[in-house]
């Protein structure tokens, strides 16, 4: 009993304490800071802000011709023009190395020659295959018509004839039959009368029997006529038609077969003499491409001048140099329109607009100003970048300068300033002057000698100074460095001088997070200035 006692006043007084810590630390929260004597302010007040961004570029022509090697594989340059000579429409640029070309186009002649002479022959030889069918079809139409002819003419003609004969040759054999046995008859009588010799008798009985003998072989062949030649010719004739029409479609079919070669002859001789003479137009179109000509009055500017290659060996243009296929060889420049090339960063890349205007400085020209927008945002991150440095994201942007300057010149480095935002009136504070704490921005206002955690509301920075939209009022004082420890005081707290660079500053000690831009972004939070886009990729920058 006693040890539960104990155990349930042990456990009572730990929640108290652990309570008594929870109030003690959310009474914090809400207390006010204080600050030490050594700690920077920044006095607010309203003034001009303009949210600017600026990197380096390259200037470039707006509309140039690129003079590309169209010879196919590798060949030689034995003539280059100078490079910064000024051309005119037709002037020779280039000339390549054409010897192989010349050579291939004599073989590729002879080509064409005997692919022109295959062809003749197809052509003829289907002429001939039309012919022969024309006349094979005629033929075997006129067979298949005769033999139907011939059976007509057998029914209609020669078999009523044989039969006619049959039938007359039985009736005369019938009659000679029926005479002679008259005369057998009479002369036996006279035979037995003694009137007529044997001689003459016999001879009248053989007359009579020949007849017998005669007229059975006429009956004979009247049957055999009507029972056996009669069908078997007309089985005959049926046999002929049927042969005749299926060598009418033997012949039709190949008659189709081979007039179909013979044209594919003809079509296969024609394609092939037309590959041959592509082949020799092309090689002739290649030794026409061998020299290059200038396609307008421009500059002329090698692009090897230009190009960039992350192993360091790339060759100038020269005689005597191997190019390839499709390489780029010189860049020509055709307007005094110019441009800038430039590249942002990823962070900074939701500030940059298409048609913010844009404040150009040449380094070749620094007593003149230019000024233009911007026309175009990449997509997609440059790639070289990328590959030298995956880390490293930026973006080509396009800056078109207003005006013509003959004095601009392609290749000239240059400074642009992107205007982003301009405010004739606005309150703006040391970036590092505002620390984030979840998804709140925060300053710390002094208040006699504490700081009080006050949230505001941020737009834009310009890598030195962020845009205050609400939160604090001209006149009040800020750290510029947010409190490492909540217990300083500000016996001996001086105010810092007029902004004109960056303040050093850090990030919140408790929640290690940066003030929120409008577009979701962290505003960066370190004790160096940003400097340059360039300068931010290379963490470079100066201490105020």
């Amino acid at each position: 009993m006693r040890r539960s006692i104990r155990n349930t006043l042990i456990a009572g007084t730990v929640l108290c304490l652990t309570g008594g810590v929870l109030i003690a630390m959310a009474a914090a929260e809400q207390q006010a800071t204080k600050v030490a004597s050594n700690v920077a302010t920044y006095t607010v007040k309203r003034a001009p802000l303009s949210i600017t961004l600026t990197e380096s570029g390259t200037v470039k022509s707006r509309d140039q011709f690129v003079v590309k090697n169209e010879v196919e594989g590798r060949t030689s340059i034995i003539f280059v023009i100078d490079e910064g000579t000024i051309v005119q429409e037709g002037d020779l640029l280039i000339e390549l190395d054409a010897s192989e070309l010349e050579d291939r186009l004599v073989d590729q002649q002879i080509q064409v020659e005997n692919s022109e002479a295959d062809y003749v022959s197809a052509s003829e030889n289907l002429e001939v295959v039309k012919i022969q069918t024309q006349s094979n079809m005629a033929q075997a139409q006129l067979d298949s018509q005769f033999a139907v002819e011939d059976k007509e003419k057998y029914i209609d003609g020669e078999w009523p004839a044989q039969l006619m004969e049959s039938e007359t040759d039985v009736t005369l054999k019938e009659e000679e039959l029926k005479r002679t046995t008259d005369e057998f008859n009479w002369s036996a009588r006279l035979f037995e009368e003694k009137y007529l010799s044997e001689t003459e008798y016999r001879a009248d009985e053989l007359a009579m029997k020949r007849a017998q003998l005669q007229l059975a072989l006429s009956q004979e062949n009247l049957k055999l006529l009507k029972e056996y030649t009669h069908k078997r010719r007309i089985a005959e004739l049926d046999s002929q038609i049927d042969q005749k029409k299926l060598n009418l479609e033997r012949v039709q079919r190949e008659s189709s077969s081979d007039l179909a070669q013979a044209q594919a002859r003809l079509r296969a001789r024609e394609a092939e003499l037309k590959r041959q003479q592509d082949r020799l137009t092309k090689l002739e179109d290649q030794i026409s491409k061998t020299k290059i000509y200038a396609p307008a009055q421009g500059m002329v500017v090698y692009a090897t001048s230009s190009e960039f290659s992350w192993r360091g060996d790339t060759q100038p243009l020269d005689e005597g140099q191997e190019v390839r296929e499709r390489q780029e060889l010189i860049h020509l420049p055709t307007a005094d329109s110019m441009m800038v090339r430039m590249q942002i960063h990823e962070s900074a890349l939701g500030k940059v607009k298409i048609g913010q205007p844009v404040q150009i400085r040449i380094d070749a020209l620094p007593e003149s100003s230019f000024t233009g927008r911007v026309t175009k945002i990449a997509p997609l991150p440059d790639a070289q970048s990328v590959f030298m440095n995956p880390d490293l994201k930026v973006y080509d942007t396009d800056v078109m300068i207003d005006g013509v300057h003959p004095q601009l010149r392609t290749g000239m480095s240059c400074q642009a300033t992107i205007l982003v935002e301009k405010h004739l009136d606005a309150i703006a504070v040391p970036m590092q002057a505002v620390v984030g704490r979840g998804n709140q921005s925060l300053v710390y206002v002094v208040s006699g000698n504490e700081a009080v955690a006050r949230p505001v509301t941020t737009g834009l920075d310009n890598n030195a100074l962020i845009h205050i939209v609400d939160g604090i009022k001209p006149g009040e004082k800020v750290l510029l460095t947010p409190p490492l420890s909540k217990d300083v005081t500000l016996a001996d707290a001086r105010e810092a001088t007029p902004f004109s660079g960056t303040p050093a500053g850090d990030t919140n000690s408790e929640t290690g997070s940066a003030p929120k831009r409008p577009d979701g972004a962290s505003a960066p939070q370190t004790q160096m200035p940003r400097g340059t886009g360039s300068q931010r990729r290379q963490g470079g920058g100066t201490q105020p």
